[in-house]
Parts: structure tokens; C-alpha cells; sequence
């Protein structure tokens, strides 16, 4: 029966074990290894890759790496069998010191998509570490009268392994005296001693060399030696005597230098200087260090260091009374310091960049980087919680224990804002707590979302005529929000025809500077306005491009001297002959001077003067200075020449102005002789104006002194009509510009067309000068007289100048 009931007993606990194995896979990682420390390099420890379910050819395209943090390069993947392998030396006492447990805690990572898998190395211990006492040699002084059966405590020696590798026992050298009494439980509460077997004699040996040795329990074992030197003393009958053989004490590991840890007592039954005591310590425990003082007359036990408790949670300290007499007598006693944790330690945050910068299209939910926190505390003290700077497009989400992800959580927009500084913040529950940060500086990447633009549609350039080729006339600028080669804008034209020729004959564009030149003089008379488009395109792929419209006005430069109309048929070589009666009055128009300017504004602006004659002599003729109409100044007589030679300056208002000088041949004929026609007649309205009046006076004479002429005169009337030149006669070609006030440098349209002039009885048509309704000073008088002379001679004629001036203001 009590067979069974062991067997079932078995049972349970096989099974609660296995639950516990699984409970602690489940939370400690997805795969778990264990292998020896010492291990060679290259030697097996599992197939990771087959083990995490990945095939072996996507372990290089989805980028698998291994990290282990605070732990170097121990261990290594094979990318081309998915093993993983020992790579450098594992010292587990190294690495774990003497903890029970002992693993290596691996983060494997794979992307597109991103997977994080937590994978636990158990390293076990080996018996690499052999015993080891303090000291090389331990001296005891005993008396010569102890009684058999008494007892020296020794200090043990220690091992750095764990488990069996790191249970001792003891040998002691072949010898008379004494005998080895052992610990009798793991915790070794009772001391390792040496036990007198027969009493000692001082006179026959004063001394003894013994040797100690430890050995563990590994396989092989390994041992470590002391030497005990047994000194032999006379009579000192009474030991110190502690109150206890042991002391616990608790103490906060943040407890201040000199604190007072305890305060011991020991007592000595003796007299005299056999019973004054002194303390000393004989070790502290681990490592040695001396973190506490002992005063050897008060047996205050005070902290003399920095005490850790993540470095070492209990202290052992082996303390020893000394009596004063001769030979001195010892006591001994151990105080066991239990270190308390105290929240003296902050978190420590890593964070493990995985995909920066990181692109403004970036999709929200995607991983950005991994975070790692830890603390060295333990307790609430040790239980960390993450935060991340408020309002920003990105989150932290918890994925296993102290790992979290960084992951966006909004959509980005490098134009707005190009990288985000956030701030990771760990705090612990300790009481106050701690906290730290770790900063993440996310660039957001370009993406080309932007097309180049222009501050404004439409740009109106101003560029003088003649200009030399090549000349810089505009510079075009687009901005772009991008960045690097999708904010690199390059410029072209948009290629168009103007008129029976390119567009690129005329003007080109610097592809990087967006600088317009003209490739050729350009011609106001030819093209006063050349309007087209340039195109600014980025880099980006694919590429996003705009256009802006450039309008070009040529600003006219006086550059075209004034052109004299052609005369009608028998006026050679450009000069104007006019028959004139001698008996018209002052004020008549005998003749006009025609002429045209190609330019426009004030360059094409006529006015015309009379030229003195030679000699000084006044001549009875003036010209009109707007409208190149040549009239008597007073009435005609014998004195005056048959035949005047005028000289008729045309003169432009362009600076420097330009002019051309026309030459009008004037007859003198008396009024009782009857007109011929003239192969020479006026291409004018003037000249057939005065033919009309000259035909009429005659007539009247002839009706008042002949009746009997009437037929005659009738028939010569028609006949001077007959010869008279048509009404349609010689036309010229003219160009007139109507033209917009310039005279403070505005811009101007001009309209090239045809005008026919012609010479015939009515009112004249047109005139071939259009000027700015903007007059200089001064000129406005003169003009009106002008209006007010011509229209004395033609009352149903409107002057030239009102006609030009209501042309003027209707085209501008």
C-alpha cells in the first residue's frame, strides 16, 4: 500500500513539474535551449530556424538577426542551415554569478513582415571552478589544555559552481591530534572544525603543519588546499564566549556610511588580562570586500562602503574575539547581513531603430523601432511602465514583459514636419518613483507629392527693341514643398509656333536657373507682343511639373526716321509741285507734306517746320507743325517769285530725334491766265482743293465780262476737270500706330495696316500720324490755333489732329 501511494505521489509530482516547464516556457520565451558553459565554439545548440517555423531560404531576404542584450556575440546563427551555435566562451559564473538559474535571453528578428520571437538559452553549470580558501594559510593558537573533544572552528574554502560542483567536503592530512568535523547541513549553520583528539603537549610539539584539503562534488572533482598552522599555547583556560554563535541582521542597501550594523559582545570567564577581549574580523563573504568595519574594543560592526543589493543580497561575516592572556584565547561568531532593496535604481530604456527614416506615405500601424526596458530593482521597485510624448503620430504598444513597439499611428507629412524628437519615458512603481528617458529621432522621408509652383500664373516682361542676342530679359522661379531630387526643378519652354516660326528661334531658357534669354534682336515694328508658356518640372519619379505664361511686350526705340509719302506723277526725285494763284489770301493752303514713322508713341509723333530761306528773305508761305499743311501768311503779289522752293523739315519727338526733309516746289501763276493741267499735279487733297477754288474765280470773271463766253467757259471748266487727277490716284502704303501715352515709358500697342492716300476734291480721309492725347506743355495753344487756321479755310472739314486724337482714345 505505502508502495502505491509513493508511485501516485511520483506521478503528481512528475506532472506538476511538467506544467510548471510549461507555464515557465509560455512565459519566458517561444523556444528554450539549454547547454553546457565552457562549450566550444561552433558546438550545437538547436535549429532555431526550424524551431520558429521559418523556412531557411527566406532567413536572408527578411533580414534575420539574433540580438541579445548585455551578452555580446556568445551566440550565432547559421543563415544557410538555421543552427544556432555556440560562437565565443560562456562562463556561466561569469555571466550569472552563483544564481540558480542561468539562461541567455535571445530577441530574434525577421522583416517584411516584421516578427519579433523570444527564444531562452539555459546555460548549465560545469565543474570548471575549483574550491577555494581565503587565505593560504590559517593559523590557530591552542592551548595546551584543552580537553579532548574540543573544537576549532576553520574557514571553509568556496566554489563559484552551483549544485553538486559546489558541494564540498574535507580532508585532513594524517595526524595524531586531530580529527575533521563536517557541516552537517546545506546551509552550513554548523561550522567546519577541527576536533582534538588527544590532549597536546606544548614541551613535545610546540607546532603543527596540517594540511586541509575541499574537495567538490563535480566529475572529476576538483580541490582546493589550505595549510593550518597549529600553534600550541600555554595555559588560557577560558575562551571568549559570544552570546550566539550567529547574528542576523537586516539592512537597506541605501544605508549610509558608518551606520551601525551591529554591536557584538563576548565575554571571557577569565581574570585579568585573560578576560580583556578584542574583536577582529576574519572574513566577509562574498567576494571579500571590505564593506564593514569592526572596532576591536567596542565590537561595533559599522558599514564602511557602498552596499548593492542587485550586486550581493546577503553578506557573511566572520567575526573573532581574542582574550588578552598568554597565550590568548578566541571566540568566534557569524552576522549574517540580509540586504533590503531600496528603489536606487532607474529603468534603463533601449530602443532598437528597425526602419528609419521612415517615408510620409508610410501605411499607420506599421513597426517603426523596438523598445527594451529593464530594472535592476526588484519588486515594485523593478515593475516598469512605458509612455511616449503626447500628440505625435506614433504609439507604444506592449508586445512581451518589457518589450515594446513603436508604431505610427497617424498619417505623416514631410512638409509640415520633417523628423519628430520623442521622448520614451519609463518610470517604476517604487515609492518615489524613478524614471528614465531615451530620445528617437524619426526623419520622415520624402515622398514626391508636390509639384513645382510658381508665386504667380502670369509674369508681364518689358524688353527694349534691338536688344543684342542672347541678352538675359526674365528670370522664372518655382518652389517646390519637396525635398533633395523632388524639389530639383528644371525649366523648358513650352514649345509653340509664332507665326511661320518656332517659338525656341526667338527665346530659350536655362534648364537650372530658369533664366529667359533672347536668342535674336527683337523687332517692335515686326512683334510687339510674344506670349508663351515655360515649363518647371522636379526630379521625382514620377515627375510633377507646372507652367507659368510669360506676356513679352518689345518696347519701341526710335529707330525708324520718318518716311515722306511718295509724290503724284511729275514730282521727281520726291518733291511736290503745286500750281498757286497769286490772288489767294492769306490763310489758304496751297499744299500738304505726307510722311509716316514706323515707330510708334513719340518716336512716331511728326511735327514739321519750314526751313528760313537762303539769304534771310521771309517767305509768305508757313507749314502746319502737326499736320505738314502749307499755307499763305499773307496775300500773294508781283513781288514775290514765280517760283517758290520750300524746304519742309520732318522731325520725330524720339530721343535722339530722327527726321527727313521734303522739298515742295511752289508756281506762281496770275489769275487772268487759265489753268493747265499739270503733269505735275498735287497727290494732295490741298493742291485740288486750290485747283477748285482757282476754277471758280474764273468762271465768275468770265459770266460778269462775257456772256457770250459762257459755253466757252463751260467747256473749259469741264475740260480742267477732265485733266484734274482722279479721286482714287496714287495711293502709298502706310503703317500708322495708335498708340498709348508713352511719354512716361507705359507700353504701347501698335496696329500694322494699309492706308490709302489720295489727292481729289472732299475732305481728306485720313492721316498717316497718330500721336499720345498726352501733349507737352506748351503744345496745347498751338495746336488749337492750328484747329481754328485750318478751320477758318474749311469749315466742314474735321482737323487731323481731332480725328487722331478721338483714335487714339478709342484704341487705348
Amino acid at each position: 500500500m505505502f508502495a502505491s501511494e509513493r508511485r501516485g505521489l511520483d506521478t503528481g509530482r512528475l506532472l506538476l513539474s511538467l506544467l510548471l516547464l510549461a507555464a515557465w516556457e509560455a512565459g519566458s520565451g517561444q523556444v528554450y535551449y539549454s547547454i553546457p558553459e565552457e562549450a566550444k565554439h561552433g558546438t550545437f545548440v538547436g535549429r532555431i530556424a526550424q524551431d520558429l517555423g521559418l523556412e531557411l531560404t527566406e532567413l536572408v531576404p527578411r533580414l534575420f538577426r539574433v540580438a541579445s542584450k548585455g551578452r555580446g556575440d556568445l551566440l550565432e546563427v547559421n543563415l544557410q542551415n538555421g543552427i544556432l551555435f555556440v560562437n565565443s566562451r560562456i562562463d556561466r559564473e561569469e555571466l550569472c554569478g552563483r544564481s540558480a538559474e542561468c539562461s541567455i535571453h535571445l530577441e530574434v528578428i525577421v522583416d517584411r513582415p516584421l516578427q519579433v520571437f523570444h527564444v531562452e538559452v539555459e546555460v548549465k553549470d560545469i565543474n570548471d571552478n575549483p574550491p577555494v580558501f581565503s587565505l593560504r594559510e590559517q593559523k590557530l593558537l591552542i592551548s595546551e589544555s584543552k580537553q579532548p573533544d574540543s573544537h576549532f572552528p576553520l574557514e571553509g574554502a568556496s566554489d563559484a559552481d552551483i549544485g553538486e560542483n559546489a558541494q564540498l567536503t574535507y580532508r585532513l592530512s594524517q595526524n595524531e591530534h586531530f580529527s575533521l568535523e563536517l557541516p552537517t547541513n546545506s546551509k552550513q549553520t554548523k561550522r567546519l572544525s577541527l576536533t582534538l583528539k588527544k590532549s597536546l603537549d606544548r614541551e613535545k610539539t610546540p607546532e603543527l603543519n596540517l594540511l586541509l584539503t575541499a574537495a567538490d562534488g563535480g566529475k572529476p572533482e576538483l580541490t582546493g588546499t589550505v595549510h593550518l598552522f597549529v600553534r600550541v599555547l600555554d595555559i588560557n583556560d577560558n575562551d571568549p564566549e559570544f552570546e550566539q554563535s550567529e547574528y542576523k541582521v537586516r539592512l537597506m542597501e541605501n544605508a549610509a556610511k558608518e551606520t551601525l550594523v551591529i554591536k557584538l559582545n563576548a565575554t571571557d570567564q577569565d581574570e585579568g588580562v585573560n578576560g580583556e577581549v578584542t574583536y577582529s574580523l576574519m572574513s566577509i563573504k562574498p567576494n571579500g570586500k571590505r564593506l564593514f568595519t569592526l572596532h576591536e574594543n567596542s565590537g561595533e560592526v559599522r558599514v564602511n562602503g557602498t552596499l548593492d543589493y542587485e550586486e550581493n543580497k546577503f553578506y557573511e561575516i566572520d567575526v573573532q574575539a581574542t582574550d588578552k592572556g598568554n597565550p590568548p584565547m578566541a571566540g568566534h561568531c557569524t552576522v549574517w547581513v540580509e540586504i533590503l532593496d531600496a528603489n536606487d535604481n532607474a529603468p534603463e530604456v533601449t530602443v532598437t531603430s528597425l526602419s528609419l527614416p521612415v517615408r510620409e506615405d508610410t501605411q499607420p500601424s506599421t513597426v517603426i523601432a523596438l523598445i527594451s526596458v529593464s530594472d535592476r530593482d526588484s519588486g515594485a521597485n523593478g515593475q516598469v511602465i512605458c509612455s511616449l510624448t503626447p500628440n505625435v503620430p506614433f504609439k507604444i504598444m506592449s508586445t512581451f514583459k518589457n518589450y515594446y513597439s513603436l508604431v505610427l499611428d497617424s498619417a505623416l507629412d514631410r512638409e509640415s514636419v520633417s523628423v519628430y524628437t520623442l521622448v520614451v519615458t519609463a518610470r517604476d512603481g517604487g515609492s518615489p518613483s524613478l524614471s528614465a528617458t531615451a530620445s528617437v529621432s524619426v526623419e520622415v522621408a520624402d515622398v514626391n507629392d508636390n509639384a513645382p509652383a510658381f508665386a504667380q500664373p502670369e509674369y508681364t516682361v518689358l524688353v527694349k527693341e534691338n536688344n543684342p542676342p542672347g541678352c538675359h530679359i526674365f528670370t522664372v522661379s518655382a518652389r517646390d514643398a519637396d525635398a533633395q531630387e523632388n524639389a530639383l526643378v528644371s525649366y523648358s519652354l513650352v514649345e509653340r509656333r509664332v507665326g511661320e516660326r518656332a517659338l525656341s528661334s526667338y527665346v530659350s531658357v536655362h534648364a537650372e536657373s530658369g533664366k529667359v534669354y533672347a536668342l535674336q534682336p527683337l523687332d517692335h515694328e515686326e512683334l510687339e507682343l510674344l506670349q508663351f508658356q515655360v515649363s518647371a518640372r522636379d526630379a521625382g519619379v514620377p515627375p510633377l511639373g507646372s507652367n507659368v505664361t510669360l506676356q513679352v511686350f518689345v518696347l519701341d526705340e526710335n529707330d525708324n526716321a520718318p518716311a515722306l509719302l511718295p509724290p503724284g506723277p511729275g514730282g521727281g526725285a520726291g518733291a511736290l509741285s503745286q500750281l498757286v494763284a497769286r490772288s489767294v489770301g492769306a490763310g489758304h493752303v496751297v499744299a500738304k507734306v505726307r510722311a509716316v514713322d514706323a515707330d510708334s508713341g513719340y518716336n512716331a509723333w511728326l511735327s514739321y517746320e519750314l526751313q528760313p530761306a537762303a539769304g534771310g528773305a521771309r517767305s509768305p508761305f508757313r507749314v502746319g507743325l502737326y499736320t505738314g499743311e502749307i499755307s499763305t501768311t499773307r496775300a500773294l503779289d508781283e513781288a514775290d517769285a514765280p517760283r517758290q522752293r520750300l524746304l519742309v523739315l520732318v522731325k520725330d519727338h524720339g530721343e535722339p530725334a530722327l527726321t527727313a526733309t521734303a522739298t515742295v516746289l511752289l508756281s506762281l501763276e496770275d489769275s487772268g491766265q487759265a489753268p493747265k493741267a499739270s503733269s505735275r499735279a498735287s497727290t494732295g487733297a490741298a493742291g485740288a482743293e486750290a485747283a477748285l477754288v482757282d476754277v471758280n474765280v474764273y468762271l465768275i470773271i468770265a459770266i460778269c465780262a462775257v456772256s457770250s463766253l459762257l459755253v466757252l467757259t463751260l467747256l473749259l471748266y469741264t475740260a480742267l476737270r477732265c485733266s484734274a487727277p482722279p479721286s482714287e490716284g496714287a495711293c502709298g502704303p502706310g503703317k500708322p500706330t495708335l498708340v498709348c501715352s508713352s511719354a512716361v515709358g507705359s507700353w504701347s500697342y501698335s496696329q500694322q495696316r494699309r492706308q490709302r492716300v489720295c489727292s481729289g476734291e472732299g475732305p481728306p480721309k485720313a492721316d498717316l500720324m497718330a500721336f499720345s492725347p498726352s501733349l507737352p506743355p506748351g503744345l496745347d495753344r498751338e495746336v488749337g490755333e492750328e484747329r481754328q487756321e485750318a478751320g477758318s479755310n474749311h469749315p466742314g472739314q474735321v482737323s487731323s489732329i481731332d480725328s487722331h486724337l478721338l483714335k487714339s482714345m478709342l484704341n487705348f
